[in-house]
């Protein structure tokens, strides 16, 4: 197809780097590299002089840790997203805000083609192409690896060898990753083995449980609304705080999962991911609900948790069933403020204490002393209603069998 323009997701990893000089040769068109700065840490610091080394005609680099984190980890965080119990969503988070500051670009710069350097495997296609649909649907949208000839990686790393492209990818390194403020994830090569655990010299964010400190470490985060706005009595901008929480999480050892998951296109993958400072912050949110929420709402609430983990994992972020469950889900958060204590201590995060001004907890009415307020003899009514339809089908049962 003809191609005037092309904006492509940048990331200065092998399969972009090679992406952005195929597209040059094969389309013969501009390409403009767009890199969003989501908390990759020093990495972002070299894509710009490796794009224009590699061939790209502008690189446009911009930093979105606050937007990333406000607007889409707290969101998440606000529903205790966790896709099959397990994985906090770290990248499934990211792409849709990369794909919406694409199209964005691609606009600004009059570009009539986006790219992005997800595999014809993966979740990540997905997700970037349902964004782009979603918001500029008469962009044309190129995924390099459902056209070209390439088998695999090690085809990638020949070609970028022969085009004197850098290769990040190497023995000593032979797993892939994606990083942003809340998680690293790792996976392929060596982690293919299911059976085979994670090498110690792989994690980045966390020490080893057994080599964090002997002594437990206590913080207090404050909430408003169902969103962390304090770590002891320090306000802080959210992308400050997930930081702050990923460096506190990081030294206890806190965040590790190896998980072996469904993808979305069908198969199961192993992810291997540490996400310290997310998993204390969901750790003292649902702290926070266990004294603000009311019972039924917390329940109905807590049973549109997988579906809206499923959503975003699958990469329906930008979707009006999405955007609905989220307004439900606020609105459950209005009361969900306060203080949470806890105890880091090697790789566990534990709760030492709550309080709130809108807690629905009163020792008054929980005590197992004496007290006015709850008449303990009208339990048996309680129950017996709720044992009739039990007590029903067993005298039913003797019947028919009489």
């Amino acid at each position: 197809m003809a191609i005037e323009k092309i904006v492509l997701a940048y990331s200065g990893g092998l399969d972009t780097s090679v992406i952005l000089t195929w597209l040059k040769e094969t389309y013969g068109c501009p390409v403009v590299a767009f890199a969003a700065d989501l908390g990759q840490g020093d990495e972002v610091l070299e894509v710009r002089e490796k794009a224009l080394k590699t061939g790209a005609d502008q690189v446009i680099v911009e930093d979105l840790r606050e937007e990333f984190v406000r607007d889409y980890v707290w969101a998440a965080l606000r529903a205790n997203a966790a896709y099959e119990s397990n994985y906090l969503l770290g990248t499934s988070l990211a792409r849709p805000l990369i794909a919406a500051r694409q199209v964005e670009v691609a606009r600004t710069v009059g570009a009539d083609a986006v790219s992005h350097g997800a595999t014809g495997k993966g979740n990540d296609q997905v997700r970037f192409e349902l964004a782009y649909m979603a918001l500029e649907p008469r962009l044309k949208i190129i995924a390099p690896w459902r056209v070209w000839n390439f088998k695999g990686r090690e085809d990638l790393v020949a070609y970028a060898k022969d085009r004197g492209i850098p290769v990040p990818v190497t023995k000593a390194r032979p797993y892939s990753s994606d990083r942003n403020l809340l998680h690293i994830s790792f996976e392929g090569g060596i982690l293919e083995d299911v059976w085979a655990e994670p090498p110690e010299d792989m994690f980045v964010l966390t020490v080893s449980p057994q080599k964090a400190p002997d002594k437990a470490t206590y913080i207090e985060l404050g909430f408003e609304q169902g969103n962390p706005v304090s770590i002891d009595g320090e306000r802080m901008t959210p992308a400050v705080m997930l930081t702050r929480l990923n460096e506190l999480g990081g030294q206890n050892g806190i965040g590790r999962v190896d998980m072996v998951e469904n993808r979305y296109v069908g198969m199961k993958s192993r992810g291997v991911y540490e996400t310290p400072g997310g998993t204390i912050a969901r750790i003292a949110h649902q702290a926070m609900e266990s004294i603000t929420m009311d019972r039924e709402v917390m329940h109905i609430r807590d049973s549109l948790i997988p579906r809206y983990s499923e959503l975003v994992y699958n990469g329906y972020w930008i979707s009006p069933e999405r955007r609905m469950l989220q307004t439900l889900i606020d609105d459950t958060q209005k009361k969900v403020s306060g203080l949470v204590r806890l105890k880091l201590y090697k790789g566990t995060c534990t709760v030492a204490g709550r309080k709130s001004d809108f807690s629905l907890y009163h020792p008054q009415f929980a005590t197992f002393e004496g007290e006015d307020v709850y008449n303990q003899k009208d339990a048996e009514g309680f129950i017996r209603l709720n044992g009739l339809r039990l007590k029903i089908a067993r005298l039913l049962e003797g019947c028919s069998r009489g």
